[in-house]
């Protein structure tokens, strides 16, 4: 039996548990507050910042898994290269997870290292150079902290007076110590979408088919799977996310995100776990769903192939409330319709705007997306 140590305990952890265990794997939950979603079905946990080294390198040393596998980005990631030299499982590896924890590190190797199309960008660590910088990018532009999560810090200036605001917001939603931002074009794309891509330690890297995806201030809102794209362009979309993954080395999942432009596909961003958009495949578009094949490639277990079983589509649901307690949820309207799931991520509290559940609509494999969006997200409307 495998001992699992999970670095982040949100709603993507908590159906990575799921899947682990059901290959008996034994699941150690880590998060920064104690009953966070994956360790109300893990079998132990453990609550403290994983951006204390010595408090991550103690646990580490109480557990002695046999693998890591870190969720969420405020990681004092340098550490990971200390338990792999001890003969601990990294996932996909520490470097993989250095490098993709911070948005300069993984750009520069996109961009600098292997070539890839990406937005144009510089980084800031004061507003002057913020202010210089975006001289050469021009409006309109956006903002993100080097280091964030779930859209935190980001911003779309249209102008030069809402710089200063968008400066402010970048420092104060940067995650952990590192406090530089990126400030980059703004990309005038037709749509956006995530390359479910799957590294293994023996075998081929697979790509799930393409999930479109809309983001609102950098956090997922809805996404649908298959995505229409042109074969030229996902073949683009493949061979990016291949270079870059084996760049970075390990096995695992990896939501590789994608602009797509009038004049063909460009790099965005890079995650070394399951996607928040990817949550998509919880409704049976894919024989497998994302955190089954994480977990699979995990544990150096083989992946016959990934195939489209369903058209579907999933949209999140919304706090629209404060609470410092459990919400009431109504899933009647949700299960009176066929082809509908619902999961609730079990967050012990509510602010508002919070991710709190995702709605999951699907279909034959030619069914109308557009009808699969439009009832995933009336649907997530009903549920608080």
């Amino acid at each position: 039996m495998k001992k699992i140590l999970l670095l982040g305990s949100g709603e993507l952890g908590k159906e990575f548990v799921i899947a682990a265990q059901r290959k008996g794997c034994h699941v150690v939950a880590c998060d920064r507050y104690d009953n966070a979603p994956a360790m109300q079905v893990a079998d132990e946990r453990e609550v403290f910042s994983m951006l204390d080294g010595d408090a991550l390198t103690a646990v580490v040393n109480k557990h002695k898994p046999d693998i890591i596998v870190p969720e969420i980005e405020a990681i004092r990631t340098e550490r990971l290269f200390d338990f792999e030299k001890q003969g601990i499982k990294v996932v996909p590896s520490a470097r993989a997870v250095n490098y993709t924890m911070n948005r300069k590190a993984i750009r520069d190797l996109a961009a600098k290292e292997l070539g890839l199309r990406t937005a144009k960008y510089y980084y800031a660590t004061t507003f002057e150079q913020l202010e210089e910088a975006s001289k050469s990018i021009g409006f309109p532009c956006v903002i993100k902290p080097l280091m964030s999560s779930s859209g935190h810090g980001q911003s779309l200036v249209k102008e030069a007076s809402q710089l200063r605001k968008a400066f402010d917001d970048a420092m104060e939603g940067s995650r952990g110590d590192v406090k530089e931002i990126i400030i980059e074009e703004f990309i005038h794309f037709d749509s956006e979408f995530t390359l479910l891509t799957v590294t293994q330690e023996s075998g081929p890297t697979l790509f799930c088919p393409p999930i479109g995806h809309v983001q609102k201030g950098g956090d997922y809102r809805e996404s649908w799977q298959p995505y229409a794209i042109s074969d030229k362009d996902l073949k683009d979309a493949q061979d990016m996310a291949a270079k870059v993954t084996a760049s970075l080395t390990g096995a695992g999942i990896w939501g590789v995100e994608f602009f797509l432009a009038k004049d063909g596909v460009i790099f965005s961003e890079l995650s070394p776990r399951p996607h928040d958009t990817g949550m998509v495949t919880l409704g049976h578009t894919t024989n497998l769903s994302e955190f089954e094949l994480h977990c699979r490639a995990v544990l150096g277990l083989p992946i016959h192939d990934i195939k489209l079983e369903h058209a579907g589509a999933s949209a999140v649901v919304l706090s629209k409330e404060e609470s410092d307690k459990p919400l009431d949820y109504n899933l009647k309207d949700v299960l009176s319709e066929e082809n509908t799931r619902i999961r609730i991520f079990g967050k012990p509290e509510a602010h508002v705007g919070r991710r709190m559940a995702v709605v999951l609509a699907y279909g034959d494999t030619d069914a109308d997306i557009d009808a699969l969006r439009d009832k995933a997200k009336r649907l997530a409307d009903t549920v608080l």
